[in-house]
């Protein structure tokens, strides 16, 4: 199952694997094993520190024969420090660079931040702090247009085939859909039942952006974070509806969390290294929640972001 993007009419698979905190030792492994059963897209980020792995176990799969890169559909994110127009093309030659690859299908601004530029030569990737012994943060005055219109030109010089953004709020998409030449082809968003963002999804199936949600386990993928708010509420993995609804379908609760957003056009990247999980997860869509079953579990919402800069350091009210 895919979704067919608006500008280039690429189509993009409902189900991928998320490469977020995969770790650099196993992540070319995960990556060869996750296209062995079955996925072809794969969601990375120069944040991640892993793309040179993701590429590795890429690059293996293609030599075996596992897969053709045209059948893969390979997505990175433009860090933050990386915002201005003297670093936008030169830092997407260096994750094609790492990836081994010569084009993107979908290249995303990770956040609407722009910090500081640090030296990859310094240090890559930069993360979040500017200065880790003084724990700060800094920032730069980049506005997004300009940072976009080198995501255009990174699309006319051939190094992905498609643009897009990540944790963007609604007034920051109709401003930039003012200028576009090229339109973002998908938004990336935190999207589970505790944070269901029905607005912000409306507006995209309005404006002709497709939708790729993260943390679709909720407070799952925090926990090891020591996330307080993702240790303090029930799991959804473990919620007696989720539970319940996933008994009554014969099927896991990741699989009715995964169905709950692939049934209404949401793709949706998580990740296991479990072998088995990781069939369950990509084999997710052979069956359909009852719609009152996908309005029971969306009104689990209550608004709960675990990804909000807001906590960060630098306190970023981006979602204000």
């Amino acid at each position: 199952m895919s979704i067919t993007l608006k500008h280039s009419g690429q189509k993009m698979p409902l189900v991928g694997f998320g490469l977020w905190k995969v770790p650099t030792e196993s992540c070319a492994d995960t990556v060869y094993n996750a296209i062995k059963v079955g996925y072809r897209l794969f969601d990375g980020a120069q944040d991640y520190g892993n793309e040179k792995e993701a590429g590795e176990g890429v690059r293996r799969a293609i030599a075996d024969g596992l897969v053709k890169r045209e059948e893969l559909f390979i997505t990175s994110k433009l860090w933050n420090t990386f915002h201005s127009k003297e670093h936008v093309l030169e830092m997407t030659n260096k994750s094609l660079a790492d990836w081994g690859l010569d084009y993107f299908d979908l290249w995303l601004i990770h956040f609407p931040i722009a910090q500081k530029y640090v030296d990859p030569a310094v240090r890559y990737p930069p993360n979040l702090l500017f200065d880790a012994d003084a724990g700060t943060m800094e920032f730069e005055d980049v506005p997004i247009s300009e940072t976009w219109a080198e995501l255009e030109k990174a699309v006319e010089l051939g190094y992905t085939k498609n643009i897009g953004i990540s944790n963007f709020a609604g007034a920051l998409i109709i401003d930039l859909l003012r200028y576009a030449k090229i339109p973002p082809a998908v938004l990336q968003i935190e999207h589970h039942p505790y944070l269901t963002q029905s607005q912000i999804i409306a507006l995209a199936e309005q404006r002709g952006i497709a939708v790729t949600a993260y943390s679709s386990f909720g407070p799952q993928s925090f926990l090891e974070l020591g996330h307080p708010v993702a240790k303090s509420v029930c799991l959804l993995l473990e919620a007696d509806l989720i539970t319940s609804i996933a008994k009554a379908h014969g099927k896991t609760p990741a699989q009715v969390l995964l169905r709950w957003a692939t049934q209404r056009g949401i793709a949706v990247i998580p990740k296991s290294n479990n072998p088995k999980r990781l069939a369950e997860n990509l084999n997710h869509v052979d069956f359909d929640l009852t719609p009152e079953e996908l309005e029971k579990i969306s009104g689990l919402n209550v608004g709960l972001r675990f990804n909000d800069p807001a906590d960060w350091p630098g306190k970023i009210y981006i979602f204000a």
